[in-house]
């Protein structure tokens, strides 16, 4: 690997830590300074990692970074990644990409009018134990893949979120929020999705929040809070996912996939390790695979840890604003298959992601 990659952050808000804690772990990356809005909360987050805080002006103009890392809310990341991409910089974006197709696509326009990069968590499925799923399945585990299931269900993020109310606004609900993990595993498990067919529920149309220091705040809801439909994927295959923030309680598992020959329960895809179970029929489930599932920690810097090595390789990024987009596009099919009643085709259709190793860091 040549110099590390300069990388400068703008949002150091609620999900800054979990990218800045472990950043150090990769010789690749060089955090050169955070910024905010707020000056204040960038201060106080730069004083926490050690990193200069500086306006997003002068973040900007810095000549020494080269990768911005959008942590911004999401009606703020296009916005921002543009100026970004304005600034000649390549482009790490929180999920989602955008709040509609229609920006995310303006996004990746200006990227490839300037010959930059743009890329977008999740990156959970570049973990070891997703990527060991993915060599499990293409060497044969369960046959040829038949269908599966996709569950996240909670009774919403008002209860642990300091200032949840974006999650009930336009860019939030369960589909954007957490769908971006579901649907970019299974992307890379099985490839891109053909069609989707949905419904969508809005229970409640205001929220109290229960966590501090907003406790008692009431929120409006403006978005589906409980969505639920099918994705038939372009080999095939037919899986059942379920998106909720209504849900007091349920005992289904994260990922599941059915084939030919077997069945597998995957570790939750908003992790990037965990364990993975295997059965065929008339057995019993068995754990598969070994000590490389184990990586505990929160690396969600890793999806830039592997754009930044991509950049000085030359090599293509797996976690990219083509893939950000085709999820993207599966999740706003949700709404319109729900409003229109009708299945509605995917346009999109990238290559699944190369397999993924940590010598591609190298």
């Amino acid at each position: 690997m040549n110099s590390p990659v300069g990388v400068g952050i703008i949002g150091c808000g609620n999900i800054s830590p979990a990218y800045l804690n472990l950043a150090r772990a990769f010789p690749v990356l060089s955090i050169r300074a955070l910024a905010d809005i707020d000056p204040v909360v960038a201060a106080a987050r730069g004083a926490q990692f050690d990193i200069p805080a500086m306006s997003v002006e002068q973040l900007l103009a810095d000549s020494q970074i080269e990768v911005i890392v959008n942590l911004t809310v999401p009606q703020s990341h296009v916005p921002v990644g543009l100026r970004a991409l304005a600034a000649g910089k390549h482009l790490y974006s929180e999920k989602p990409l955008g709040v509609n197709t229609a920006q995310a696509r303006e996004l990746l326009a200006a990227a490839k009018a300037a010959d930059l990069r743009v890329g977008c968590a999740p990156a959970n499925f570049l973990g070891p134990a997703h990527q060991a799923c993915r060599r499990h399945i293409d060497e044969g585990a369960i046959g040829s893949p038949l269908g599966g299931t996709a569950f996240f269900m909670c009774p919403g993020h008002e209860r642990w979120h300091p200032s949840p109310a974006f999650y009930y606004q336009e860019g939030g609900g369960p589909m954007l929020d957490m769908g971006p993990y579901y649907l970019t595993a299974l992307v890379n498990l099985l490839g891109p999705v053909a069609r989707v067919a949905a419904m969508a529920t809005r229970p409640r149309h205001t929220r109290t929040v229960s966590s501090e220091p907003l406790r008692g705040t009431i929120v409006p809801v403006n978005v589906d809070t409980h969505v639920a439909g099918t994705l038939q994927f372009r080999s095939g295959a037919v899986v059942s996912l379920t998106m909720s923030f209504d849900v007091p309680k349920h005992g289904h598992s994260p990922l599941e996939l059915y084939g030919t020959e077997g069945a597998m329960l995957l570790p939750d895809p908003d992790s990037f390790g965990g364990q993975i179970h295997h059965a065929t029929a008339g057995s019993e489930w068995s754990v598969i695979g070994g000590e490389m599932l184990r990586m505990e920690r929160d690396y969600r810097i890793l999806g830039v840890a592997e754009l930044s090595a991509a950049i000085r390789s030359g090599e293509p990024h797996r976690a990219s604003g083509e893939l950000a987009l085709h999820v993207l596009e599966v999740i706003e099919a949700f709404e319109r298959s729900s409003s229109g009643g009708c299945h509605v085709d995917i346009i999109s259709a990238p290559p699944r992601p190369a397999p993924f190793t940590s010598d591609c860091l190298q």
